[in-house]
Order: C-alpha cells, then structure tokens, then sequence
C-alpha cells in the first residue's frame, strides 16, 4: 500500500540545525535570538507564502521553547521539529555586527545532533519540491554525515537540492569531502566571496568559483556580495544584480533572505529567466534588511523592490 499522501504537506524544507545566539548588548546584558541558518531560511519561505518546514532537532528547555515558539509564529510546520532531551546548541556574539570571523557553536552533544529523519511525517518526500541544507550542521557529525545521505537520496528521487555552505570555524581540510559531495548534489549553491576565501583556503574568490563549476557544471551559482548586490552563474552566463536603496535597519541573516527569495521565485515562477529570479533574491536581502522584524519578508513587499532591482549581464 502505498504511504498516504497529506495535501497539507509541505513543498519546502530546509534541514541543519537552529540554535540560540546569546548576544551582548551590554556590559553586564545578553539577549537570545532564535537562529540557524536552515531555519531562517525556512522562516523567510513561510514569510513569503510557501508551504515551509524546518527538520532538525532542539532542546526541551527554555532555549528550545523558544525556537519552538518562534517557528509556530512564522507557521512552519512543526511535524519536521524534533524536541530531545538533550543540552541547547549556542553561539555567543560577544561582538555584534562582526561576522568576519564568527564565533565558534557550543554543544558537544547538543540537541541538533539527534536528528532522525526516519521520524519524519509519512508522505513527505512525495509533496517535497525543494530541500535545503547547509551551515554548521554538515560539519557536526553524526548528523553531518546522516544529512548528506539524506541530500543524496533525495536528488535521485528527483527533488531539487540547494547548498549554502555558510562557512564557520572548523570548516577546514576535514569538510572537504563534504563540500564537494555537496556541491556535486546541489541544483543551486549559494556563497559569499568570505565563503570562498575560508572554504578554500585561497585569498582569490575566484579560485573557490572555477572549483565549484568543475564539481557541478550544471548548477546556479549565486555568489552574495553584501550592499554590493549578487551575481548569479548559470553555465557559461552571469548576471549581476545592484540592490534597490533601502534604509538598512539590521543585516543579520540577509543571506539567509537572499536564498529565500531567490528559492520562491525559482519555485513559483519557473519559466521566469535567471535575471528576474536574481531580483527576487536582491529584493529580499533589501526587504529583511530594512526591517527589525524577525519575519521581515512579504512577497507583495519583495515583488515591488524585485521591479525596481537592476540586473546587468556579466563579461
């Protein structure tokens, strides 16, 4: 008998981990943020209007109460949420606003390692369109190594996959295998020009860009380049995309907002060109970044700046 298919599944899940950012915001105050890559970006795709789920794993502690909170807020769904006994995974921002060299997680043998997608809703992989992985937790293992499967599995069912590498401190030598399997699976790969320089071990960016087109010819490259906009690759073409102004109010996870703009329009306008999917992404950036709101994101807010967006083709 074949598993029952839900209508109310989702097309969209971003798999990883999300975590707890305690930040200082005074000598003797510190504030908790709900974060993670993966789940920002699930948030953002909620935000925008598609049907969304985070899977990963969070504590049953105040710090995973929140997480839990904050993804019912954003109506993700919490089918794909897995709560453990196990410690929160941290990251303390002792200084905020520098993301150069970001701090290390905290959580040896926190909560997001004890993932299990078998536990997932029955019928998921049937209404899944698109998945997403990337950040710390594809070089956390065990679970690094259980989400890679996961991605591979996936792509031969004939799903869609997208990778942001988001690179952190202890991305060395060792996730090298990780990065090129990763990139080989993937139909969209997003990276930062600070991405390339750590992941590669190079002070030329374009060094990091000519290796990921060699693994995977076939994919969409957007390469982030913060106020300065995005250049999206698609085989031997390029375009590059100046943001619209916009007064920015907070630039934390604007690059999880670029992927997500740039995943909806790809999902909801697939016979659009690259270029208005570009704008997409760009918009998006623009649109969380003039925004203290947590779920900054509306797709009527996004195609309006999307229209006043700028594309060039590249050399």
């Amino acid at each position: 008998m074949n598993p029952q298919l839900h209508i109310d599944l989702p097309r969209f899940v971003a798999f990883g981990e999300a975590k707890t950012n305690l930040v200082r915001v005074g000598p003797d105050r510190w504030r908790s943020v709900c974060g993670g890559g993966p789940w920002r970006v699930a948030v953002a795709m909620s935000a925008l209007g598609e049907r969304s789920a985070f899977a990963g794993s969070i504590s049953h502690d105040v710090f995973g109460e929140s997480i839990w909170q904050a993804s019912v807020d954003a109506n993700l769904d919490l089918r794909f949420l897995q709560q453990v006994a196990k410690p929160p995974l941290l990251r303390v921002v002792a200084q905020p606003g520098l993301h150069r060299t970001p701090s290390p997680l905290i959580g040896n043998d926190s909560a997001d390692l004890a993932f299990r997608p078998e536990a997932l809703p029955v019928g998921w992989v049937r209404a899944l369109r698109w998945a997403h992985f990337g950040s710390a937790s594809l070089a956390r293992p065990p679970l690094a190594e259980r989400l890679v499967q996961l991605a591979g599995s996936l792509k031969v069912e004939g799903k869609r996959i997208s990778y942001d590498p988001n690179f952190r401190p202890g991305m060395d030598a060792r996730y090298d295998e990780t990065l090129e399997r990763m990139c080989a699976i993937a139909d969209l790969i997003k990276v930062s020009e600070d991405d390339l320089r750590g992941l590669f071990r190079t002070e030329d960016p374009a060094e990091g860009l000519a290796k990921i087109g060699s693994w995977n010819p076939n994919a969409c490259l957007l390469l982030t380049r913060g106020a300065a906009g995005a250049t999206l690759y698609r085989g031997a073409a390029e375009w590059h995309a100046q943001p619209p102004r916009a007064d920015l109010t907070d630039t934390a996870g604007a690059g999880d907002a670029m992927m997500a703009g740039l995943l909806y329009s790809m999902m909801n306008y697939p016979e659009a060109r690259p270029p208005q999917h570009l704008r997409w992404s760009v918009a998006a950036r623009a649109a969380a970044s003039a925004s203290a709101d947590p779920v900054p994101l509306a797709a009527q807010q996004v195609a309006s700046l999307a229209e006043r967006t700028a594309v060039q083709p590249g050399r």
